[in-house]
């Protein structure tokens, strides 16, 4: 009878293990089936959200399960191996995406990352306003806050344009540090290596004149020969006499029309007024800018006027230069500014 008995426990057992082993099996089947998914789909998830609460909206909203036996045995499995952590943030999930993949999304924090792009040549002030503008940031309405992680006595220039990847929820105040970072040490590593005999005392005076040619610069290929005009200049004791630095010192008073009034009005920036550089750059330069002002090309030429395609015509006196704005500029009737530095008087 115990012997009978013995048997039957066993054969029970061994019942119950397979029948387990087979559910096991029958379950991790259906989570590695397909979802019902048609066309990409992206999905939002709360801090502090609930896994089941969330497959449940997910297939309410979308239909993404093919049977409410498929989305209970993503449950059963996420609680048999300890899954049911889901990380906050925004998702995507493309057709042929399995319950298991969806799971282990939700469990590394598989988030979807937005970009935003700060080009070369914009000022801090744009930089805050581009940042704000950034859906899912957060960004502070204080530019302090903002700036906080800067430095330096003027945040001016100090931004490296790129493009910088976030997640929903990442605060705007820590590209802002990412960015300065990367700028001090583009700044570090160019000036170690730049030309001999340049008119600079500091790395800074080289970020102020990189600012100045990427204000300048229409077609990328022309910034070292913009560098060598405006490097002869200094070394030559010429003012710089470039717009840019004008309408910068103009601030919000500029409004798209520079005049002659506003060539002869006296600003720390005024470059037809001051003598050398101006006391901070004037924008955001990129690392191209950088390398030029440090890598100025050779050559005599100390004026340049804009041809109107984007690029730059480049005279080494004077009479040429004033040649130059006659066929550029006055036949043609232009309005836009000179991007040439007259002669001193």
């Amino acid at each position: 009878m115990l012997s009978l008995l013995r048997r039957l426990l066993v054969g029970a057992l061994i019942a119950t293990v397979l029948l387990a082993i087979g559910g096991y099996v029958w379950l991790t089947h259906l989570v590695k089936q397909p979802l019902s998914l048609e066309e990409p789909l992206e999905f939002s998830v709360e801090s502090g959200s609930n896994l089941t609460r969330l497959l449940g909206q997910l297939h309410d909203q979308h239909d993404l399960f093919s049977s409410h036996i498929q989305q209970q045995s993503l449950l059963l499995y996420a609680r048999f191996n300890d899954l049911g952590d889901i990380q906050a943030g925004d998702y995507r999930l493309q057709p042929g995406v399995t319950p298991i993949s969806l799971l282990d999304k939700l469990n590394s924090g598989d988030v979807v990352y937005h970009q935003v792009t700060l080009p070369e040549g914009l000022t801090v002030k744009q930089w805050l306003a581009k940042l704000r503008d950034q859906p899912h940031l957060q960004a502070s309405d204080s530019d302090q806050e903002l700036l906080a992680a800067v430095k330096e006595a003027n945040p001016e220039g100090w931004l490296f344009p790129d493009s910088y990847r976030y997640h929903r929820g990442d605060n705007a105040a820590d590209i802002v540090q990412r960015a300065h970072r990367t700028m001090q040490q583009t700044l570090t590593e160019l000036w170690q290596n730049r030309a001999p005999d340049l008119p600079y005392q500091n790395p800074y005076e080289a970020l102020v004149m990189a600012s100045i040619i990427e204000k300048e610069t229409g077609v990328a290929h022309e910034r070292p020969a913009i560098a060598g005009v405006f490097v002869r200049r200094l070394q030559r004791g010429m003012r710089l006499q470039t717009d840019p630095t004008v309408i910068y010192g103009l601030g919000d008073s500029y409004k798209g029309n520079l005049t002659r009034t506003h060539l002869r009005q006296r600003t720390a920036y005024n470059t037809y007024v001051i003598k050398g550089l101006p006391p901070t750059p004037i924008a955001n330069p990129g690392a191209e800018a950088i390398y030029a002002a440090l890598h100025p090309a050779d050559g005599n030429a100390l004026y340049f006027v804009a041809k109107g395609d984007g690029s730059h015509y480049f005279s080494a006196t004077l009479k040429e230069h004033q040649r130059a704005v006659d066929q550029y500029q006055r036949r043609q009737r232009r309005s836009d500014y000179r991007s040439a530095p007259p002669v001193n008087k």
